[in-house]
Order: C-alpha cells, then sequence, then structure tokens
C-alpha cells in the first residue's frame, strides 16, 4: 500500500512541473505571437504611410490585453465579461487596422477622379507624365498624393513605369486604380491619346461613386436596423442587470446563464451578418 505523503508529494511535483511547462512554452508562444503581430502591424501600417517601431506596436498591445481586462473585473468583477474583454483586447488590434486601411482606400478611390482630371489638364496643356504626376503629388492631399509621389520618386530611380504602376496597383488594390493602370498601359503600347483614355475613365469612375453614394443612401435605413436589432438584447441586459441584478444574477454567475449568453451572442453575430449581407451591395 502507497504511501499517501509520498502520493501527495508526486502529485504536487507533477503539478509544478506542468505549470512551469504551460507558463514557459506559453510564454514564447505569446512572445513570438506578439513579435509576429507587430511586425505584420508595422508593414499594414507601413503601406499606409504610417511610420512606427514593431516594438512600440507590441508594447500598446500588450498594455492593452492586460489593462482592458483589469478595468473590466474592477469595474464589473464579473468572470464572463472579463474573459470576454480579453478575447476582444486580442483580436482588436487586427480589426482596427483592417478598419484603418478600408477607410483609406475609401478616400482614395474618392479622391482619384479629381486627380485624373488634374493629369488630364497637365497633359493637355504640354506637360510631360512625370511632370503631370508631379503636380497630383505637389497639390494633392494624402492618400492619393502620397502613392503618385512614391511612384514617381519609383520612375526617377530608374524603375520601368509600367512596374512602378504594377506595384502601386498591389499597395492600392481597387478595382478603379486597376482600371487606371490597364488605361495607361493601353494608351502606351498602342499609342492611343492618354488624356482622353483617363478622362474617360475619370467620368466612369465619378459615375460609379455617384451610384455607389445613392445605393448607400437607400440601404443606410437598413445598415441602422442591423445595428439596433444587435445592440437592443445588449443594451436591455445591462438595464435590466441595473434595475433588477439579484434576478439576472444567474445569466452571469451560473453555467446556464453562460449557455444562454453564448446563445445569444451567436444568433445576434448571424442575424447581423446576414443583415450586413444584403445591403453589401457591390457595384
Amino acid at each position: 500500500m502507497h504511501n499517501p505523503a509520498f502520493i501527495i508529494g508526486a502529485i504536487f511535483v507533477v503539478g509544478l512541473i506542468l505549470i512551469w511547462m504551460i507558463l514557459h512554452f506559453g510564454s514564447r508562444w505569446f512572445s513570438a505571437r506578439q513579435n509576429q503581430a507587430a511586425a505584420s502591424a508595422k508593414s499594414d501600417l507601413e503601406d499606409m504611410f504610417i511610420f512606427t517601431d514593431a516594438n512600440r506596436i507590441m508594447a500598446i498591445n500588450i498594455a492593452v490585453l492586460i489593462l482592458l481586462p483589469v478595468v473590466a473585473w474592477f469595474v464589473t468583477g464579473n468572470l464572463v465579461l472579463t474573459g470576454g474583454c480579453v478575447i476582444v483586447a486580442f483580436v482588436a488590434p487586427r480589426y482596427v487596422l483592417r478598419y484603418v486601411a478600408e477607410k483609406r482606400l475609401r478616400l482614395f478611390e474618392q479622391q482619384l477622379p479629381d486627380a485624373l482630371l488634374m493629369i488630364t489638364g497637365a497633359l493637355r496643356a504640354g506637360a510631360s507624365l512625370p511632370i503631370a504626376i508631379d503636380s497630383v503629388a505637389s497639390e494633392g492631399k494624402p492618400p492619393i498624393s502620397q502613392e503618385f509621389d512614391l511612384l514617381l520618386r519609383e520612375i526617377r530611380l530608374g524603375v520601368d513605369f509600367g512596374v512602378a504602376l504594377e506595384a502601386m496597383e498591389k499597395r492600392v488594390p481597387l478595382q478603379d486604380l486597376a482600371l487606371v493602370v490597364a488605361g495607361m498601359a493601353l494608351s502606351r503600347d498602342i499609342g492611343a491619346n492618354l488624356a482622353e483614355t483617363l478622362d474617360a475613365i475619370a467620368k466612369t469612375i465619378r459615375t460609379k461613386l455617384q451610384m455607389e453614394g445613392k445605393i448607400r443612401s437607400l440601404t443606410a435605413q437598413g445598415k441602422m436596423q442591423g445595428i439596433v436589432m444587435a445592440g437592443l438584447p445588449v443594451f436591455l441586459i445591462f438595464i435590466l442587470n441595473f434595475m433588477e441584478p439579484a434576478a439576472m444574477a444567474p445569466l452571469f454567475n451560473t453555467w446556464y446563464g453562460w449557455v444562454t449568453m453564448a446563445v445569444i451572442v451567436i444568433t445576434i453575430s448571424i442575424g447581423y451578418h446576414f443583415i450586413r449581407k444584403i445591403t453589401n451591395i457591390d457595384v
């Protein structure tokens, strides 16, 4: 018959070893993951002409990952909400970067017709294409001035014009810009009038943007209904928890309450996803 003290000691040693392994390999995985995320974020920010240090990005991510759950715990004292804040802090930076990148692309798309008309006017006045591009780089506003300035620098460094255009198309993945690049390449190959080509493309893009604006206006009510549909249950949960904390306590402190919360979150997410799909009309 085994000695109980020996069994307890063995379990204690095994537990310590497991805890050490979890902390050791978990910290290595977390550090590698944060370094990778910081490097990826640094590259994405540089594509948007936002230059910063990868260590600073990693420090901000770790600070948010620690502070947000701590604040949630001290404010609410609820383990479920604290765990939710951990998940949000873990995935939020990726979505913030995606939002900033999409906002920059939309602004570039809105500025593109005016930039093309500026290039067209310079070409018709007798200027060369690099001088016309320089007018956009010097007189335009970011982000389009930044992209055309980089295009002009690459051309001045000896990069082929077509290669420089393809590089800009990769940095700014827009269908409208792909149309401009194709028009410039076609005019260069067959010797067509570049000014007339860019003028026609600018009118096409402007018409497309006007149509997209009308569609956004017509679908704005549906998008707002989706936001209200997704936010109303959460709002009611907080209001009821404030009015009747004893009645709402099982929702936050029991396993079946947590299951109910998970079902609520999943169904709301599915409904909002389908509403976004219906109201998101691509032209």
